[in-house]
């Protein structure tokens, strides 16, 4: 069984563009290769996780959604650095599927098919979801300061808005580079 870290896509490892729907809109978040190569030489697993409502709301298709991932693993690759999988969750938000984050489903899937140590999670975003969901498979959360991360910093801190309750982050760093620096200091 393998340590792992989840990751969230949009905000997190690329731009947060709103319903990314084409592959040429993928664009890497400076020093992402470089965090992810790090993590990956730790001996940790790196698999993203992302709820992808787009598909339910008509904006794209899961065939737009390939070929976007099939674009994000090339950016990657081109820094030597490969994913062990991406799981995401189709649904709309009222659906109320098992997979949508901050429910455990798709990290559970993950975890069974690739043999992954929940005991041993970590869990990068910038939402309070992805925040949610390391509380919920009781793993480390981290809230990265990119994409949405300020924002739902300011929410998780005051209790404000549409953030969730009661959830605050094991570690707040600036972008993946710095979670990769905090997340391999707690393995030592």
């Amino acid at each position: 069984m393998k340590p792992v870290v989840f990751l969230d896509r949009d905000g997190t490892i690329i731009e947060e563009v709103g319903y990314l729907r084409r592959p040429e809109e993928v664009k890497l978040l400076p020093r992402v290769p470089e965090a992810l190569r790090l993590l990956k030489e730790a001996g940790l697993a790196l698999v993203v996780i992302t709820n992808q409502s787009g598909i339910a709301r008509g904006y794209f298709d899961e065939e737009t959604l390939a070929r976007i991932h099939e674009r994000l693993k090339e950016l990657l690759a081109e820094h030597g650095v490969e994913l062990d999988g991406i799981y995401y969750c189709p649904h709309h938000p009222e659906e109320g599927c098992s997979c949508r984050k901050p429910k455990t489903g798709l990290a559970e899937r993950a975890a069974k098919e690739l043999g992954l140590d929940l005991k041993r999670a970590f869990v990068v975003g910038d939402r309070d979801v992805d925040v949610a969901l390391g509380k919920n498979l009781g793993a480390t959360s981290v809230l990265v300061l990119t994409g949405y991360g300020r924002r739902d910093l300011s929410r998780l801190l005051h209790r404000e808005g549409k953030a969730l309750a009661c959830v605050t982050p094991d570690i707040v760093a600036e972008d993946l580079w710095q979670a990769a620096q905090k997340i391999l200091s707690r393995l030592k």
